[in-house]
């Protein structure tokens, strides 16, 4: 019964042995694969500042953006990581947006295309924006009944 016991013993060692040789190569196997360009899909907030005066933006404002980066692996690494939300910002007052044709409301829309190398400088991250998603921001305007 003791010899079993050690033979039980012997094989548990030499299977966490195996084990951990090849989750060491996977680990140095994916740390390699991040210094390699890769491409990736991130999720980010939306802030809209330099509202015009007497105006506020509606609820109904794009919350998020999809943006399509390409990169180093670890620089993507970073900004996938969960603590970093930082919000990309929409300068209103430096960006072109167009009224809803045909709308009686105070609507507009803002195409994301134009704004891809402002969030590349915004996530200071040595990724490229490449796209974003949606292609188009549609946003209201509402009188800002404060003033």
């Amino acid at each position: 019964m003791e010899k079993n016991a050690k033979k039980i013993k012997g094989a548990i060692n030499r299977d966490v042995v195996v084990f951990a040789f090849f989750l060491l190569l996977s680990f140095l196997w994916y740390l390699n694969s991040l210094g390699k360009e890769s491409e990736a899909d991130i999720r980010r907030p939306v802030k809209f500042i330099n509202v015009p005066r007497g105006r506020v933006i509606s609820n109904e404002a794009p919350a998020r953006v999809n943006l399509s980066l390409k990169g180093p692996g670890y620089s993507i690494l970073k900004l996938k990581y969960p603590g970093k939300r930082t919000p990309v910002t929409i300068d209103l007052a430096k960006t072109t947006y167009k009224r809803v044709p045909e709308s009686k409301a105070l609507d507009y829309y803002v195409l994301t295309a134009g704004l891809t190398k402002t969030f590349t400088v915004q996530l200071r991250s040595g990724c490229d924006v490449t796209s974003v998603k949606p292609d188009t921001l549609f946003i209201s305007f509402v009188k800002d009944n404060a003033k």
